[in-house]
């Protein structure tokens, strides 16, 4: 059987996932009477939730006499170490582009990837049902990005498929009128095109993970491509670790894929993509080889973190009360059992405390793993997540980003203003069709804080998307603070409508009547800079007089709910996010109110 390895490259919400969903279904790789779910590769239920694909993910398709693997890639940036990887072990790509947006940020940077690794690309203009696609545009769109990343003219020869994925239509041309009821159109296009892996079967083995995962029964599993040779279960191998020694072991399991399911196989060779287990601490970029035939791959890169928050126990007076896993131990070990699948994460203990530098490739790469800890059970706190500064010969550097703005034109003006105070500098401005598109260049620390703004000012019509560019010299000023203060509780109990409705005009609150408060917690946002203590358990006093207004219900405003991500992004150093599997809530560092002033007072003498 023929095979043909290839990547899907997409911005989030291109419908790369959708697509794959389709291929699977008309190659027949389900049976008619199997129950698949939409976007079937987005296994995980976050990545359901949000609609973004988390995790590189492979599955294989049988059409006709081939053996199509398929590699559906994260599309957001803070994913994006996972994809230069994947380009090792794919021979071509799919770049699929909305009709409608075009090519962005995050297709530029795989694509880039892909093109350097000398892959040949297949365009996939997908949703050109959408009233206002411009398939013809995008195309020209397409070509201009390839010049630009450098392509030869061969990889500038690329077949192009239009389709519909949402409604599993596809054409080999632009009319609409064309569109077929089937995607064989790009199932062949893929046979035609894709070269198949110029590999040696009978040479001596090598074998490079370039994904891992994790499982509780066989351990660590290493996924990549037999670059030669064959490879069976129960063989010894040896593994080339990356600083050169060698490490003998037995292959306990050898893994295949057809469809959504991870199968087990006897033999495996050269040019297929298989999971392998066997050795526990088996890591991306080693190489598998015959013993005595010991010749390493060159080393694949791992995207370095950027973004680093401390994680640690709970320590507010509710601790323990709503999680499953609380103590210091189970909190280390889930986060070093992460660390074993996730390579661009890093986990280090702060000395002998209940504390870690948890680092990551963005706000969101984070914010994804708090989540899923919260909902296995797990109660912790988590504080502002900052950015990784480098410092060499005594001069600090800080990441940079390339920063792409799409938004309705009369919120231009507002979002420019917003990204100059976070120190961005503009490259570029496009406006057509009522919408407009800025091109900046930003300190990452700048993207801190910002998604939240920016939804309410572009009134959730904006996209924004970034990509890392690099460590630039750092200035010492203060970007993206908060400049409100907050309200916080100077006393624990249950919050009253009586004392939330004497307080709705100090600021915005946070929390309803009936809520289980503690002192330090932040209950609401103040209307002005500088913290506020205020007490939200107050009960009203009881007297025997009738008062006048007796009757007259107390009407509250719907207080303001922050998601997970909002809160990481609201607070400021001196606060942290009290996680739990019932609840998300603000708290100070410093709980006691009296203790919390002494020390401003001592930072503000500090700064003068």
């Amino acid at each position: 059987m023929e095979i043909r390895n290839i990547a899907i490259i997409a911005h989030v919400d291109h419908g790369k996932t959708t697509l794959v969903d389709k291929l699977l279904q008309s190659s027949h790789t389900f049976r008619e009477n199997q129950n698949v779910q939409e976007r079937a590769m987005d296994s995980n239920d976050i990545e359901r939730e949000r609609g973004i694909t988390i995790l590189a993910k492979n599955t294989a398709i049988k059409y006709k006499d081939y053996r199509i693997n398929i590699l559906d890639t994260p599309g957001h940036a803070d994913f994006g170490g996972e994809v230069e990887r994947i380009m090792k072990m794919v021979d071509g790509c799919l770049l699929v582009v909305d009709a409608y947006e075009g090519t962005m940020p995050q297709t530029r940077f795989v694509l880039k990837k892909a093109l350097e690794a000398g892959l040949t690309p297949i365009v996939v203009i997908n949703k050109v049902d959408k009233p206002s696609a411009r398939p013809l545009e995008v195309i020209d769109e397409v070509l201009e990005l390839l010049i630009d990343l450098g392509a030869d003219e061969e990889q500038l020869e690329f077949p192009i498929c239009y389709t519909s994925a949402i409604n599993n239509t596809s054409s080999l041309q632009p009319d609409l009128n064309t569109q077929e009821k089937t995607m064989k159109n790009l199932l062949d296009l893929i046979i035609e095109s894709i070269p198949a892996p110029k590999v040696d079967v009978e040479a001596p083995l090598q074998f490079q993970p370039a994904l891992l995962d994790y499982n509780d029964f066989v351990g660590r599993i290493g996924i990549g491509r037999i670059v030669r040779g064959k490879m069976k279960t129960g063989e010894m191998v040896s593994c080339v670790r990356l600083d050169g020694t060698i490490k003998q072991f037995r292959i306990q399991k050898l893994f295949g894929f057809l469809g959504l399911d991870r199968i087990e196989v006897s033999e495996a060779y050269a040019g297929d993509i298989v999971a392998i287990s066997g050795l526990p601490d088996i890591s991306v970029g080693e190489t598998v080889c015959n013993i005595g035939k010991e010749e390493a791959l060159e080393p694949l890169k791992v995207s370095e973190p950027t973004v680093q928050m401390t994680f640690g126990t709970n320590t507010s007076p509710f601790a323990g009360k709503e999680g499953k896993f609380v103590t210091a131990t189970k909190i280390e070990d889930r986060l070093i059992k992460e660390m074993q699948k996730d390579v661009s994460l890093r986990v280090d203990r702060i000395g002998n405390s209940e504390e870690w530098v948890v680092s990551g490739r963005g706000e969101l790469h984070l914010s994804i793993l708090i989540e899923t800890m919260r909902r296995e059970g797990y109660e912790f706190q988590v504080s502002r997540p900052r950015v990784i500064v480098k410092e060499e010969n005594g001069i600090k550097y800080e990441p940079y980003e390339y920063v792409q703005i799409d938004c309705p034109e009369e919120t231009v003006g507002s979002v420019i203003e917003m990204l100059g105070n976070r120190r961005g500098i503009m490259e570029s401005m496009d406006q057509r069709n009522g919408q407009a598109r800025v091109i900046y260049t930003m300190p990452s620390r700048g993207l801190i804080g910002f998604n939240t703004d920016f939804m309410t000012i572009t009134k959730g019509y904006g996209m924004c998307s970034h990509i890392f560019l690099d460590y630039r010299e750092m200035d010492n000023t203060t970007v993206g603070e908060r400049k409100l203060g907050v309200l916080v509780s100077m006393d624990t109990g249950d919050s009253t409508a009586y004392s939330i409705g004497k307080l709705e005009d100090r600021g915005t609150m946070f929390i309803e009547p009936g809520q289980k408060i503690y002192e330090g917690m932040i209950v609401g946002e103040c209307n002005r800079e500088g913290d506020l203590a205020v007490n939200v358990v107050k009960a009203k006093a009881q007297s025997n007089t009738r008062s006048a207004g007796k009757d007259n219900t107390v009407v509250l405003k719907k207080p303001r709910i922050l998601s997970l991500e909002a809160c990481l992004e609201y607070i400021n150093d001196d606060e942290l996010v009290e996680v739990t599997p019932k609840n998300i809530r603000l708290r100070k560092y410093i709980l006691d109110t009296n203790e919390r002033k002494k020390f401003d007072s001592r930072k503000k003498y500090k700064e003068n």
